[in-house]
């Protein structure tokens, strides 16, 4: 063989080696580009729930005074309902067309509320 064909043998195997690692390097570069996708979807999503959960922390408070506010509704229900030994019957709540045209009667009337003490004139006052 003469030095012809080794420069041409050489020169044919660089580009075939050239065009090998074009395309490696392109499908590494794709696999970084999809990866580089990928971790930005994971820090959007970690951003996300970072930012719905930043108030967790004032669960366990809202769940007391929750059950507060619970137990204080429970109270007032217990005190506005009229008991047995009283002799009243709750009646059912009508329906809004029959509450804005009906006009009340003893049946329906709530019973009365017990007198609110009269305000103390100012001479009464305490001095502070």
């Amino acid at each position: 063989m003469s030095d012809n064909a080794y420069w041409t043998i050489a020169l044919v195997l660089g580009l075939i080696v050239a065009v090998v690692v074009v395309v490696l390097l392109e499908t590494f570069l794709r696999e970084v580009h999809r990866i580089e996708n990928g971790a930005a979807l994971v820090w959007t999503a970690g951003k996300q729930v970072a930012r719905n959960t930043a108030t967790t922390w004032l669960l366990p408070e809202t769940s007391h005074r929750l059950t507060m506010l619970t137990d204080e509704a429970m109270l007032h229900v217990a005190l506005l309902s009229p008991t047995p030994a009283s002799g009243l019957t709750p009646t059912p709540a009508p329906s809004r067309h029959a509450a804005a045209t009906a006009h009340p009667t003893p049946d329906s009337m709530e019973r009365p509320h017990p007198p609110r003490p009269s305000p103390t004139p100012d001479s009464e006052r305490p001095t502070p």
